[in-house]
C-alpha cells in the first residue's frame, strides 16, 4: 500500500505467519497443542501460519503470552539504522505489525529502548477493527485522530472522533475501535506503560 505521507508496508502476515510457525516448531507443539495454550481455533492458528488471516489484538496478546514473548516481537524488523542520538527514530528505522485482514498497521514511531510511553501511528482502513472482543491492559491510553473517523468503544460506550478529537482512558476500561467511515483512518495512539 502507498499513500503520500505513508510509507510503503511490505506484506507483514506472511513474516508473522512465519515467524510464529517457526517459535510453534521449536517447541515442538502441534497445531492443536498450540489451539489448546492459546484458546484460538486450530483453523484460525493455521490460516494465520499461512499468512492468510491476521490475529485481532486479543489473539496476538494470547499468543505473546504462551510464547513468553513481547508483542513487539510480531513487528517487522526496522529497515536498517541511521546514525544519531539513541532518543531519535528516522522513519527508515519505524517498525510496523501489519495486521491487513483486519485493516490495521500499527506504527511504533518511539525509538527502541526503555521508556514510559509508547507511541503509534495506527492506520486503519475503512471497515477495519481491534475485532469484536473488548480488550483490556494495564495504564493508559490516550491520542488524537489525525484523519478519517475513529470509533471508539470504552467499558460499552461507543463514541465517533473526526480529525482533530482526542481520547484519553485507563487502559484497565474494556475498549475497542474501528474505522466505521468510507475514508482511511489515521491516529497518534499513545500507550503508558508501552505494550509492544
Amino acid at each position: 500500500m502507498h499513500d503520500e505521507g505513508f510509507p510503503d508496508v511490505a506484506p507483514s502476515g506472511a513474516l508473522l505467519g512465519k515467524r510464529m510457525r517457526g517459535m510453534r516448531r521449536a517447541r515442538r507443539w502441534t497445531l492443536q497443542e498450540m489451539s489448546a495454550l492459546s484458546g484460538l481455533s486450530v483453523g484460525m492458528l493455521s490460516q494465520i501460519e499461512r499468512g492468510l488471516s491476521s490475529p485481532s489484538i486479543r489473539s496476538l496478546q494470547k499468543l505473546a503470552e504462551i510464547f513468553a514473548v513481547p508483542i513487539g516481537w510480531f513487528f517487522s524488523e526496522s529497515q536498517g539504522s541511521t546514525p544519531g542520538p539513541a532518543w531519535i527514530q528516522r522513519r527508515a528505522q519505524c517498525r510496523v505489525l501489519n495486521l491487513s485482514a483486519r485493516g490495521i498497521i500499527k506504527e511504533l514511531l518511539a525509538p527502541d529502548g526503555e521508556g514510559a510511553v509508547e507511541l503509534m501511528r495506527i492506520t486503519i482502513e475503512p471497515g477495519g477493527s481491534s475485532g469484536e472482543a473488548p480488550y483490556l491492559h494495564v495504564g493508559e491510553d490516550a491520542g488524537t485522530v489525525i484523519q478519517g473517523v475513529l470509533e471508539l468503544e470504552v467499558d460499552g460506550v461507543a463514541s465517533l472522533l473526526q480529525a482533530g478529537d482526542s481520547f484519553r482512558f485507563p487502559s484497565s476500561r474494556p475498549h475497542r475501535f474501528g474505522n466505521p467511515g468510507p475514508l482511511r483512518c489515521m491516529v497518534i495512539w499513545a500507550v503508558t506503560p508501552p505494550l509492544y
